[in-house]
Formats: structure tokens, sequence, C-alpha cells
């Protein structure tokens, strides 16, 4: 189990768990688990966290299919800028690695949005804490679980 698997266990809210063989050499982790797991990539979102211009740092969950608009988000999280964090900061505040950070059971709770579009879906797929396994849950189950807001995050 994962910190991601057990907070939906513990909120017993509706959840699946997706495994799948990682590929080592493939570096864009949120098209492989589209990939492989057969489903539209729209549909498959990935964990991004950025670093505001207060130095806090938030949360961005965005479908792989799309780039992540750091002008929409820091609006979206009342800052004035916005702009990827530093590696270390992300697997030190999130307690997971990069290319399996999930949303939830993070060790420290950021501020998060979640892209608008993820609503249009009954469910979707983010990362279960590593490299080769997702969680699908309904959207608002995500937004209730992290206190997070949707928004239009994307380029």
């Amino acid at each position: 189990m994962t910190p991601a698997i057990d907070m939906a266990k513990k909120h017993k809210i509706d959840f699946k768990v997706h495994e799948y063989q990682h590929d080592a050499s493939n570096e864009s982790y949120g098209l492989e688990a589209a990939q492989k797991l057969a489903l539209p990539a729209e549909q498959v979102f990935k964990t991004l966290v950025v670093s505001l211009d207060n130095q806090t740092l938030a949360v961005a969950v965005v479908p792989v299919s799309s780039m992540l608009s750091m002008k929409l988000m820091a609006k979206a999280a009342g800052a004035k800028k916005a702009h990827m964090a530093e590696a270390a900061a992300v697997e030190r505040s999130s307690g997971y690695v990069l290319g399996g950070v999930s949303p939830l059971g993070q060790k420290r709770r950021l501020a998060t949005v979640i892209d608008a579009s993820a609503q249009q879906f009954e469910r979707i797929y983010v990362s279960a804490g590593k490299r080769g396994l997702d969680i699908s849950l309904k959207p608002d189950d995500l937004q209730r679980l992290l206190n997070a807001t949707f928004a239009d995050i994307c380029a």
C-alpha cells in the first residue's frame, strides 16, 4: 500500500487501483500510464508541484495530454507568479519520488487545483504513489479529499 491508497481507504471513497509494468527508460510517466492502461490521455492526470511567488508550494492536477499554464495556476492559487518547483523540494514535501507523485497522501498537505476538465469524466486516473501504479476515482471525491478547487489551469 501507498499513502495515497491508505488515504482513499481511510475516507471510504469508491476507488480502484490499476497496476502496469513501468518502463524505466520512459520519462513521460503520465503518457506511459495512459498507453499501458489503454485510456484516453485526457482522462489520466499528472500531479505537478509548483512554487508560488510567496515561496509556498501548491499542487496542480492536469491531464497528461495538456501543459500547465503557470499564469493560470498562479491566478487560481491567488499568487502573481508560479514556476515548477525543484525536484528535491517536491520529493521532500510530498514524500514521493518524481514520476510517482500522487495528489493523495502527501506528507504536507498543499493547496491543490484540479483542472476543470476533470469534471467531464465519471472517473479520472492519478498516480497512486509510485511509478506503475494509478488510482481511479471520481473527480469530486478527489476534490473533497484534498479540499481542492477546480479551475481552468491548462495552456
